[in-house]
């Protein structure tokens, strides 16, 4: 395992990497030039919970070279142990910016997951902001993650050899996917973006800016769909908040 291009830190048992933009690109530029596969994972407070129960899940967050911030509540967490640390930054923010910081750098890219047409609506919405950016090829996430279709979606990433390979199957079968593949894709580094191609695509609607600026894009969805998001957010920020204040009251 490569030693991480930017600073860790522990949040109650997984690692986290505080990082601003220039540094998650500069951590990324670095990873691809080393020329062995590496991992840009997302955290939140879901993820930071999964990885609480899932100890294969909690081992690739601690080896991957970056787990960039992504929820408000990660970021409450973090600075209620102590650390210093940036704004969150979500996939919805993201997503452009990266795409610029692609086509500067030459980079070719490869977009899998979302529904059927989500990743290549994402595609042409990079594309009409970055002209030149080297997209060789997307795949919704609607596919058999075993047998001859995924040995086809692999054959496929393969064939096109993405510099960067953005996987959105949702936490925790994207990184689940990733695992059981890894040794058989022939990329450079891989970023794990959950449901963000629904969202940079507009086939779903993203909160209010305000209630992102606040960090409340977790009680959008919550009211958007009460009954799917009720135990991720409502029980899983209270078990995640009071794991935290336990880890920073123990001597």
């Amino acid at each position: 395992m490569n030693p991480s291009p930017l600073k860790k830190v522990d949040i109650a048992g997984s690692s986290i990497t505080p990082a601003t933009l220039s540094e998650l690109h500069a951590g990324i530029a670095e990873i691809i030039a080393r020329n062995d596969k590496g991992f840009v994972l997302s955290g939140n407070v879901h993820s930071m919970n999964l990885a609480a129960k899932l100890p294969w899940l909690k081992d690739f967050f601690n080896r991957a070279d970056i787990v960039r911030v992504d929820g408000a509540g990660l970021v409450l967490g973090a600075r209620i142990l102590g650390h210093a640390i940036p704004p969150r930054l979500t996939w919805a923010d993201w997503g452009l910016p990266l795409a610029k910081f692609i086509t500067d750098k030459g980079y070719s890219l490869f977009l899998l997951g979302g529904p059927h047409g989500a990743a290549q609506m994402t595609a042409e919405i990079f594309r009409q902001k970055n002209p030149s950016i080297n997209i060789v090829g997307t795949h919704h996430g609607y596919f058999a993650k075993q047998g001859d279709e995924n040995h086809a979606i692999l054959e496929q990433i393969n064939q096109a050899t993405p510099d960067i390979l953005v996987v959105g199957l949702g936490m925790p079968l994207q990184e689940k996917w990733i695992l059981e593949n890894e040794d058989r894709l022939n990329v450079k580094i891989i970023l794990t973006c959950g449901a963000a191609f629904e969202y940079l695509s507009g086939t779903k609607q993203r909160c209010p800016k305000w209630m992102g600026d606040a960090g409340l894009e977790w009680l959008y969805r919550l009211l958007q769909e009460p009954k799917r998001m009720f135990k991720r957010y409502v029980v899983g920020n209270t078990v995640f908040i009071l794991r935290v204040l336990r880890e920073r009251l123990t001597p």
